[in-house]
């Protein structure tokens, strides 16, 4: 019932599928609502948040993406290694000593103050940077305001300046001050291109917009646009109402199988703790999957599974690698049959923001917390 991916998966354990359709569509519809001249800096840091950074990389390059955005050196090297080509930009900290290998894969680093630059300068190797600038997140960054600190980072032989960015932290909040709020963000980050440009100083890419900072803000002219949870077809939060015409498609399913079967009487607790005792005749199957796989803990007793297009309820305790379901509702049920965790099965869907919901986090955080044991299926 869950299709032609399900059907060669029976020797997995368990498994992600990626659906390349979905990420083509989005990408697609990505672009059609980038102002002219902006291209997607495809955040796949966290092995593509946990799609498989190899997978998604190497599909992004056929659609013509050609700027990656990770969180460190190594994440950058490996997918170099995959034969990426382009502008691969390492978004957060990397150890000045390793300056030999940015140099070496061609990798572009974020500086964001003046210390950590002078740092990496006096490695003494050739490598080019964009400047993190803190509009109003407050996380890393070179104020905003200081245009010096800012200019100062040109001045460093060993440093090219290929770009210039910064992050809105309440993009995808429709509260009218957190709007106030991006607003003001977009406009001093404006103001500083201008400022810079002024001083003849060349800003040769500059990007503030994410997911949101797209969906929300159309209209703000950049080079890049850094797309990640839209890249994977969600979003963020539950029940996030978009107010631009966009259509994403979910790219990651999760399936497992049934691998025992048993039934239980009236009054026998299943798993430990003893968290659940069932109230009547109950058949209870076991998947083997569980927190070590990615799934948190903290959905036990709360979340689903489809099994044969149908919903069955966790009970008990997620385990580290196996967890149990409730399929007395479901004749068909059997020992091997495919359970979908998020995904599609039939009419029935579990949506990966309904499991972070579930789970009092968000989407974003789910994904990360995969593709680390499971098998990749595309």
């Amino acid at each position: 019932m869950v299709g032609r991916k399900a059907a060669i998966s029976k020797t997995q354990r368990s498994w992600i599928e990626l659906d390349f359709a979905a990420l083509r569509n989005n990408v697609s519809e990505l672009r059609r609502i980038m102002h002219s001249g902006c291209r997607i800096l495809a955040i796949v840091k966290d092995e593509g948040y946990g799609h498989g950074a190899y997978q998604i990389t190497k599909e992004l390059q056929k659609l013509g993406v050609d700027a990656y955005g990770v969180a460190t050196v190594d994440e950058a090297i490996a997918i170099r290694k995959f034969g990426i080509k382009g502008m691969i930009l390492v978004l957060g900290y990397t150890d000045p000593i390793r300056a030999k290998d940015l140099k070496k894969y061609g990798i572009t680093q974020t500086v964001f103050d003046i210390g950590y630059a002078k740092e990496l300068n006096s490695q003494g190797k050739k490598i080019k940077v964009h400047i993190a600038i803190d509009s109003g997140m407050h996380r890393i960054g070179i104020d905003v305001k200081d245009l010096d600190a800012i200019a100062s980072v040109y001045e460093l032989d060993n440093l090219s300046v290929d770009g210039v960015f910064s992050h809105l932290c309440v993009s995808d909040s429709k509260n009218e001050d957190d709007i106030e709020y991006t607003r003001k963000q977009i406009s001093s980050f404006n103001e500083l291109i201008n400022a810079l440009k002024a001083k003849g100083l060349p800003v040769k890419a500059q990007h503030i917009q994410a997911s949101y900072g797209l969906i929300n803000y159309p209209e703000i002219k950049c080079d890049y646009a850094r797309m990640g949870i839209s890249l994977y077809g969600a979003d963020s939060e539950f029940g996030y109402e978009k107010d631009i015409d966009i259509s994403l498609s979910p790219v990651m399913s999760i399936r497992t199988k049934i691998i025992q079967l048993r039934t239980y009487q009236a009054g026998e607790s299943i798993g430990y703790g003893r968290t659940f005792i069932t109230e009547r005749e109950s058949r209870i199957a076991v998947l083997p999957i569980g927190y070590g796989d990615g799934i948190p803990r903290c959905l036990s007793g709360k979340a689903s599974v489809l099994v044969c297009g149908k919903r069955a309820p966790m009970i008990g305790r997620i385990c580290m690698d196996q967890l149990m379901i409730d399929v007395t509702d479901i004749p068909e049920a059997s020992a091997g049959a495919i359970a979908t965790v998020i995904g599609r099965d039939g009419d029935e869907v579990i949506t990966a923001e309904e499991v972070a919901f579930q789970a009092g986090t968000i989407t974003n955080e789910i994904f990360s917390r995969l593709g680390r044991r499971l098998d990749i299926i595309s």
